[in-house]
């Protein structure tokens, strides 16, 4: 045992320090040895320093009771640390942070079609939002999203979106990627999917947070917004068919 353990047991009151002798050294006898033997013992079975006091001078009675209540806790102890490791095994890549399975199964999907990782990034991120707000609406999401990736148009957005990332002022790539927008979008109102948003998108303060990431997310976002807004569309989480006459009252662009 080391002096400094020895010296900390004394400043927290679990061995009485000893008298010196004439040289001024402690003097332990076989009664302070046989303490800090029993001391250490119950702190190499895992008794927090605070309840070794109370059991060093508990009857037998006391001494199982308290002795029982500690192995519970380890117990529970060992359980939370036992939880930690599934989750972290879980964790083999970024995706899986704080993502559902079912997620990190549609993120490699995208990878699996040629999605480029400047695309890859943002998404986790933006389901990691969903995921924390929506957790109970995520199932379905997801189901849509895979069911999505099985028509050739969706596909050859986020291969344009993809390019995007690369050469976000080609304003005629934007334009063929606003154009293909606009047709998912009117193919998504004529099957009624847009209409599935009322479940999932009642919370303005959410929508604004959704909103205000895509915009962080890259400088392409905005342009697109204002080319589908061109297009009759108006929203970016939210996306909903503009009135016609809220178009007929706009000033004419120049």
């Amino acid at each position: 045992m080391t002096i400094r353990a020895v010296r900390h047991y004394h400043q927290i009151g679990l061995l009485p320090e000893p008298d010196r002798d004439a040289s001024g050294y402690r003097t332990y006898d076989a009664d302070a040895v046989v303490r800090l033997i029993r001391i250490r013992t119950l702190a190499e079975a895992g008794v927090p320093l605070a309840r070794v006091r109370e059991l060093l001078d508990a009857d037998p009675e006391t001494f199982v009771t308290a002795t029982a209540e500690i192995d519970r806790q380890l117990r529970q102890q060992i359980r939370a640390l036992q939880e930690h490791r599934r989750r972290i095994a879980q964790l083999g890549s970024g995706d899986s942070l704080a993502l559902p399975q079912e997620v990190v199964d549609y993120l490699d999907r995208l990878r699996a079609t040629g999605v480029p990782e400047a695309i890859i990034a943002p998404e986790r991120d933006a389901w990691i939002l969903m995921a924390a707000r929506l957790p109970e609406a995520l199932p379905a999401l997801m189901a849509e999203k895979v069911a999505q990736l099985a028509n050739p148009k969706v596909i050859r957005l986020y291969q344009l979106i993809g390019r995007i990332a690369q050469d976000w002022q080609d304003e005629k790539l934007l334009h063929e990627t606003a154009d293909l927008m606009s047709e998912l979008l009117e193919q998504a109102a004529a099957s009624g999917e847009l209409d599935r948003q009322d479940e999932y998108t009642q919370d303005a303060a959410f929508i604004r947070l959704m909103d205000s990431f895509a915009d962080g997310s890259h400088p392409a976002v905005g342009r697109l917004r204002e080319l589908i807004e061109e297009r009759g569309w108006t929203g970016w989480t939210r996306i909903e068919k503009r009135k016609p006459s809220d178009v007929d009252r706009e000033p004419p662009r120049h």
